[in-house]
């Protein structure tokens, strides 16, 4: 068997798979059904080696073309390959959302994107900025990791939450998303695995599939968050991942927040299976309930080069700010800003002086962001409950929007392409998964203002009213771009 390949074995598998008299349908329908299942759930890691058809066969008491068809149907669907000397191993199945700029026509009812408008905040940040850009412009402007003010804003904003920082662990970029990719770009090589939560952010899985890398989903659950620490700690020794994305804090899309236990837990694991954890705060601090108040920052406590820690402005600011940042270990910081520098010379300077006055004073503006948000929440959950008593709707703590689960037969690919033409843009469950999976399900963001949000709901339960009338057929993907 090859280096690096993970063997899964004819007892093993049977037990996860269960009685095939249990589930629907043909026989080998059922297995393969519950084969992509397990590798959806993370437990059948991209790598992993599939028994033998006959070995197989024996341990679940079928047929071996019983398991040869579901095998067969697997390859066909991309969900596994056949390679040379490795047998039948699990692959990742392709993402097939394809995505486009969000759009910035006022008209269209934008469901599909949890961006709110700007705090109010922003404009005087930039009118400070303007004040002190003079003193700025004499010289060349370029700074590759970041305005000294700016950086040095950041570090003091970690040393308060907990997370003692000095400026040059600090590297300015522009925007959350860039210091992701910039971390993926750096140090993960072809064949790589990254471990990542599921579902999670669109983003990640395509810079990971982008730079060649192989995501290894992990599943997790708001209702029991804490169990995706044993979950990971599996799936790293099983698949012996380089990275791991992860968002401890309210995870978009399915809301789940780590306990300080938890995450305590999960960076411990990490760490010592020599995993980078590449950590997303950009939602920490959008708390919307008094028992969801802060928690201390996931890398407080570890050693400075076990996480890169990525945060911006665009969820607590506004999406048009794109100023986002890392924090890591001294060493590594200067060279992801040295390879930064090679790739653009600098983030914007104006921009970078709004964002300092911005850190520097963060709390007033995080305040109202999250007045504004439980205020849009409790309209989405009004309208929800009132038009789609179908649906099971999540009451978020936090974040900003919430992960539903659509009745039974109903897909979100078909209401995504059933909306369009209405004005109403919708993110599909399938785009927040690492194949096929969470058709089942659909981000509901609450940043629209809530007449907006409330016509947008009714239009959703109308579609949705529409579908329930005949058979859900499979849509293709629709161009939208997850934020």
């Amino acid at each position: 068997m090859p280096p690096g390949t993970e063997q899964s074995t004819p007892a093993e598998l049977a037990g996860l798979v269960g009685p095939l008299t249990d589930l629907p349908g043909p026989r080998y329908a059922g297995l393969a059904r519950r084969v992509r299942e397990l590798v959806a759930l993370g437990q059948l890691p991209p790598g992993t080696r599939l028994p033998a058809e006959r070995d197989l066969a024996a341990a679940l008491g079928v047929s071996r073309v019983t398991v040869a068809s579901a095998y067969r149907l697997l390859r066909e669907e991309g969900a596994v390959s056949t390679r040379h000397g490795a047998g039948t191993v699990v692959e990742t199945p392709p993402v097939d959302a394809v995505w486009s700029a969000p759009t910035t026509d006022p008209e269209v009812l934008d469901l599909a994107h949890a961006a709110p408008e700007a705090a109010p905040q922003l404009v005087p940040a930039y009118e400070r900025a303007l004040a002190r850009l003079p003193g700025v412009v004499a010289g060349h402007g370029y700074a590759p990791s970041g305005l000294p003010e700016l950086r040095a804003a950041i570090a003091d904003r970690y040393t308060a939450r907990g997370l003692p920082t000095d400026p040059d662990q600090v590297v300015v970029t522009a925007g959350t998303g860039d210091a992701t990719a910039l971390v993926v770009e750096v140090l993960l090589q072809p064949g790589d695995r990254v471990l990542v939560e599921h579902p999670t952010y669109p983003g990640a899985v395509q810079l990971v599939t982008a730079a060649g890398g192989r995501c290894v989903p992990v599943a997790v659950d708001a209702r029991d968050p804490d169990a995706v620490v044993g979950a990971a700690h599996l799936a790293t020794r099983q698949s012996s991942p380089r990275l791991a994305f992860l968002m401890p804090d309210f995870s978009n899309p399915s809301g789940a927040r780590l306990s300080a236990a938890g995450r305590r837990r999960l960076a411990a694991t990490l760490w010592q299976q020599g995993v980078l954890a590449i950590v997303d705060e950009v939602t920490a601090e959008l708390w919307l309930d008094d028992d969801a108040g802060p928690l201390p920052p996931y890398a407080a406590g570890l050693p400075d080069a076990a996480t890169v820690t990525v945060g911006g402005l665009s969820k607590s600011v506004w999406g048009g700010l794109r100023i986002g940042w890392l924090r890591t270990d001294a060493a590594l910081a200067a060279s992801l800003g040295a390879a930064l520098g090679r790739r653009q010379l600098s983030v914007g300077p104006l921009d970078q002086l709004a964002a300092a006055a911005l850190v520097r004073d963060l709390d007033p503006v995080l305040a109202g962001r999250r007045q504004l948000l439980r205020e849009r929440r409790e309209v989405l959950l009004a309208e929800a409950a009132a038009r789609l008593p179908h649906w099971t709707v999540p009451r978020p703590s936090g974040g900003l929007s919430a992960w539903c689960t659509l009745p039974p037969g109903r897909s979100s690919a078909a209401l995504a392409a059933a909306a369009a033409p209405l004005g109403l843009l919708l993110a599909e469950g399938r785009a927040f998964g690492t194949g096929t999976a969470f058709d089942d399900h659909l981000r509901l963001p609450f940043t629209l203002p809530p007449a907006r949000l409330r016509t947008a709901v009714a239009t959703l339960a109308a579609v949705d009213s529409a579908l329930a009338g005949g058979p859900v057929a499979r849509h293709p993907a629709r161009p939208v771009t997850v934020v």
